[in-house]
């Protein structure tokens, strides 16, 4: 191997790893992130803060997944997973969409039975707190993430866990939107109906985990 191809390896496995730890970092933060949201939203009675740490919890599966894809790719010295390594990530996928399939049936069951109901969920300063940290927190993880994809030659992977970061900041914005409009308007009616958003982002997310789709526009020119 010449000179100039040895350092380009060099240079790729150092932004594999660089790669590998933001989907660490990815892995912990949403665990802390789901286990402090569903506590907060359980002790409120708050659907849509219960059902945005589900989906943190679930977006670290994700995550773990693309961290075991970059170890591979380390391990073995490709700069591509095995066609066996792609059937088994498929099959893994494929599970993460029904996860977020029973997530949005669950929001939404919920969601209706309050409206139904007519319960009145409690405040929860720390619910608007965690919501807050996520809307600092993952527009910079998401643009890391995107520098090294684009350095590896637009990487369809690490730009996919990218785009789900940018998706957890539109959910982070919608949950966030409806429950400062419940702790300013004590309206109960709009917390079901943050937690149908989140149903929907659910769904969608599902469908393109299950069609192996999670890659944004930019990721293949031309397209």
């Amino acid at each position: 191997m010449s000179t100039a191809g040895t350092r380009g390896a060099e240079t790729t496995a150092a932004l594999t790893r660089r790669g590998l730890r933001l989907a660490g970092f990815t892995v912990a933060y949403n665990v802390v992130e789901g286990v402090v949201a569903v506590a907060a939203g359980l002790a409120a009675g708050l659907v849509s803060v219960v059902g945005f740490g589900i989906d943190s919890g679930i977006e670290s599966i994700a995550a773990v997944l693309v961290a075991l894809r970059l170890s591979a790719r380390l391990r073995h010295g490709r700069t591509e997973p095995s066609e066996r390594d792609e059937r088994r990530e498929r099959r893994a996928l494929r599970l993460v969409a029904v996860t977020f399939f029973l997530l949005a049936a669950w929001v939404t069951v919920e969601g209706v039975r309050s409206l139904v109901v007519g319960e009145t969920p409690d405040s929860s300063p720390l619910g608007v707190g965690v919501l807050v940290a996520s809307l600092v927190v993952m527009p910079v993880l998401a643009a890391a993430k995107t520098r090294v994809g684009r350095a590896l030659g637009n990487d369809p992977l690490i730009l996919a866990d990218a785009a789900e970061t940018r998706i957890c900041v539109l959910l982070s914005v919608s949950t966030l939107a409806g429950l400062v409009a419940f702790e300013l308007t004590g309206a109960a009616w709009l917390d079901p109906v943050a937690g149908f958003v989140i149903a929907a982002f659910a769904l969608h997310e599902g469908r393109e985990a299950w069609e192996g789709e999670l890659v944004e526009d930019d990721a293949h020119p031309g397209h």
